[in-house]
């Protein structure tokens, strides 16, 4: 079905490429081409809008002892969204969530403050999508405490960011 949609739209825009050229036609063009230029972005949507799946929250986690910088981008970066991952899927009551949330927001601000100074780390899509993601997690800690998770909205699009932090991390930008 979409296949032959697309098929009469293409027919249909090269068709006015036979006639007569002047004024109404070209209008006529254009129209068409804008027609199916929006037919073809709807009927195929990119890569990109892909489903990532949100784990259940959990209140079994190992807590880390590799907390801090070590000076080396991709490392930390690695580390702290590694982090944020684990205090994105944790559930009420989990062991020691007050001491996580505290630890993991000094290691968010002492990540955030040593690299936004280096223009060819700040300009990286990784950083940037990590900085954005620290905003969200630390702003949540600010409003509601340590002790409270995330909402199923908020871990949602945390856990795009991750992945798209990943794959950054992963191609060195």
């Amino acid at each position: 079905m979409k296949t032959q949609l697309i098929v009469a739209a293409a027919i249909v825009s090269t068709a006015g490429a036979f006639s007569v050229s002047n004024e109404q036609s070209a209008r006529r063009q254009f129209l068409q081409t804008a027609s199916t230029a929006a037919a073809s972005t709807i009927l195929f949507p990119t890569i990109a809008s892909a489903e990532i799946v949100v784990p259940e929250q959990s209140k079994e986690y190992s807590f880390p002892s590799d907390w801090g910088l070590t000076y080396s981008y991709e490392t930390d970066a690695a580390r702290v969204r590694s982090h944020m991952v684990t205090a994105t899927g944790l559930a009420k009551g989990s062991d020691r969530m007050e001491d996580f949330g505290k630890n993991l927001k000094k290691e968010m601000i002492d990540f955030v403050s040593y690299y936004r100074r280096f223009p060819q780390v700040a300009g990286k899509p990784s950083f940037s999508t990590l900085y954005t993601s620290i905003n969200v997690l630390a702003g949540h800690y600010t409003s509601y405490g340590y002790k409270y998770p995330l909402p199923e909205k908020r871990r949602k699009r945390l856990y795009q960011e991750y992945a798209e932090i990943d794959k950054s991390l992963k191609r060195n930008r």
